[in-house]
């Protein structure tokens, strides 16, 4: 601990204990880097039994639960479940055949996989089902190198594959817990990809244009009367019922009018001997599966924890991303394609009044039910009813007032959401996915490289210090130059800092000539936001120290964090600069320099003799 000196009279307490043994950083970083949640908490100073119990139920969650489960809360679940059922059964057989897939590959998606995310899934409220736009990209890259329709067999069995790969990606990225890697595809990047899919259906909007004006209205009088939910839940169902009923009794086929098709009982088949590891067809399965993969976590989580805000409920991204993966493997030995959490299935969840997990089990056996005892009924549907269900689904994806959103609040995520939308929509799903991303990261990297810096002064009659251009009439003080620095400090952007802060003094130096003030004494820099620092990082400070010496300036600290003040201390900066120069705050550090300004001077050093 420091106290008061000549050069600091106001006794600050910083604190330079040793630094830490580099095992114990790395332990550190590492837990903060892959468990900053401290997920092992709960295991803490308990009997190796209730270590054991505490364990299952962290890492299955239907333990945690299913045991305090009751009849009031199945009541609700009952009601959800069935609604959330009457959704999935026209959207499985849309989406399959949006997939190019069987029908009844839809139907089986929404079966087993509900089951698998009970068990193991986190959220209360999120319904598990395909999606539009997972279905889009599995059928735009497996179709590029087998055709649905003159391989079929083929085809399915890659689409198996790629579910397979989709899940070990998510399992491995959920145990890993490398989820930051799904925070590389942001929101501007999604809502321009899933925009840019929807262009690929306009075909399907040439027919069934009386089943798509009924299905828009039913959205946009949810949208006005949010009670009447109910409506666009049930509509596509009804749209399902009334085709069918149409083309069984018109016998609509004879008209040139196109159905579904013979859809056979019985509940999912084993798909496992269908998977294909073929050497000619691995590599668009790897990137089919990889994509879908990254895209259904992204959406699927980030609907999860949208949900879970509103119900004030935690939500571990690390088991939703087990959970997926493990439904998406099962998924890919029963004969299903990669699922997810959708957005239309978890509102309609939600506003039904789900309490747990149970509403995906009664959608799973209501499913279950379908398909051994009414499966034959839906083989009536008409397509055309069937492009009416996708076309709405593809015009929810096309969020214009998200992408307005995004152009007034920040162009350069505008600028993203229209890459993905118009490289997915004339150039390649692929290409325009990755263009997006590279520029997201590219504008990361911008950020890490170029980091911000400000000025600060003296809020008046208070001890605040804030940016001077953002707050007017903060005040600076005669011979003082305070700077923040607000982030890490390493070799991609050390320089920079270097020359910002040298930048900054000559921009003080000439703003005091031209006052006619007093020359630049003393620059204080408050490291609160730098929340790290490498060597060469440390060696700019070094150079930006002689540089200042050469100046007569002298350099302050304020509030470095521990990593940064120990790493500066086993550098021997601290050393170089005293540590009486480094402070708790910044009023400590101004009150510190305005003593050393107005008191005795001495030639160059602080505790030399004073002048004569």
């Amino acid at each position: 601990m420091v106290g008061g000196s000549p050069g600091n009279p106001l006794g600050h307490n910083v604190n330079f204990a040793e630094p830490r043994k580099f095992r114990e950083r790395l332990t550190h970083d590492l837990k903060e880097t892959f468990f900053p949640d401290d997920p092992f908490r709960a295991f803490k100073d308990k009997h190796p039994k209730r270590r054991v119990l505490k364990g299952l139920k962290y890492f299955v969650p239907v333990f945690e639960w299913l045991p305090r489960y009751n009849f009031s809360l199945f009541r609700f679940d009952l009601l959800a479940g069935v609604t959330i059922a009457s959704l999935a059964i026209p959207q499985g057989i849309s989406y399959a055949n949006l997939t190019r897939v069987p029908s009844v590959v839809g139907l089986y998606s929404s079966f087993v996989p509900p089951f698998i995310y009970a068990i193991f899934g986190s959220s209360k409220t999120l319904a598990v089902g395909t999606v539009a736009a997972c279905s889009l990209l599995i059928a735009q890259t497996i179709g590029q190198t087998v055709s649905p329709i003159e391989n079929p067999a083929l085809y399915l069995s890659l689409v198996y594959t790629a579910t397979f790969i989709a899940g070990i990606v998510q399992t491995a990225l959920g145990v890993l817990r490398l989820g930051i890697l799904v925070d590389f595809l942001s929101h501007s990047t999604i809502t321009g990809f899933m925009g840019g899919t929807a262009i690929w259906s306009w075909e399907s909007a040439v027919v069934g244009i009386i089943f798509l004006i009924f299905l828009q209205f039913t959205r946009h009088l949810k949208t006005k009367k949010p009670k009447l939910f109910w409506v666009a839940a049930m509509a596509p169902l009804v749209t399902i019922i009334v085709g069918g009923l149409f083309a069984y009794f018109a016998h609509a086929e004879k008209y040139g009018i196109q159905i579904v098709g013979p859809l056979k009982r019985g509940i999912n088949p084993p798909s496992i001997k269908e998977l294909n590891f073929d050497k000619r067809y691995i590599a668009t399965a790897l990137r089919a599966g990889v994509i879908s993969a990254i895209l259904a976590l992204a959406e699927g989580i980030s609907i999860g924890r949208s949900f879970a805000v509103i119900k004030n409920e935690p939500l571990d991204g690390n088991k939703e991303m087990i959970a997926f993966g493990l439904m998406n493997i099962v998924g890919s030995f029963t004969s299903c394609y990669v699922t997810t959490g959708p957005f239309s299935r978890t509102a309609v969840n939600y506003n039904a009044g789900c309490k747990t997990q149970m509403s995906n089990v009664v959608m799973a056996a209501i499913m279950m039910l379908t398909l051994l005892l009414l499966a034959p009924v839906f083989s009536y549907t008409p397509m055309v009813a069937l492009s009416a269900i996708i076309m709405s689904a593809m015009f929810g994806l096309i969020e214009y007032e998200k992408a307005y959103h995004l152009f007034k609040v920040d162009k350069f995520d505008f600028v993203i959401c229209m890459v993905a939308f118009f490289g997915v929509t004339f150039i390649d799903m692929d290409i325009g996915l990755g263009l997006s991303v590279f520029l997201a990261i590219i504008r990361t990297l911008l950020y890490a490289a170029r980091p911000a810096s400000c000025k600060l002064g003296n809020i008046p009659d208070t001890n605040l210090y804030r940016d001077v251009e953002q707050y007017p009439v903060a005040s600076g003080t005669s011979g003082i130059l305070i700077l923040q620095l607000g982030s890490p400090v390493f070799f991609s952007n050390s320089s920079y800092v270097r020359e910002r802060v040298m930048r900054w003094i000559r921009d003080e130096e000439e703003s005091n000539r031209e006052k006619q003030g007093d020359s630049m004494e003393h620059l204080i820099l408050d490291l609160g936001g730098v929340t790290a620092i490498d060597m060469t990082g440390i060696e700019a400070f070094f150079e930006l120290k002689r540089l200042l010496g050469m100046k007569g300036i002298k350099i302050s600290l304020v509030n470095p964090r521990i990593d940064v003040l120990e790493k500066l201390m086993t550098s021997k900066f601290i050393d170089s600069i005293g540590k009486e120069s480094v402070y708790l705050s910044i009023d400590d550090a101004v009150q510190a320099c305005r003593f050393r300004l107005n008191g005795p001077k001495f030639n160059g050093h602080e505790n030399g003799e004073a002048l004569l």
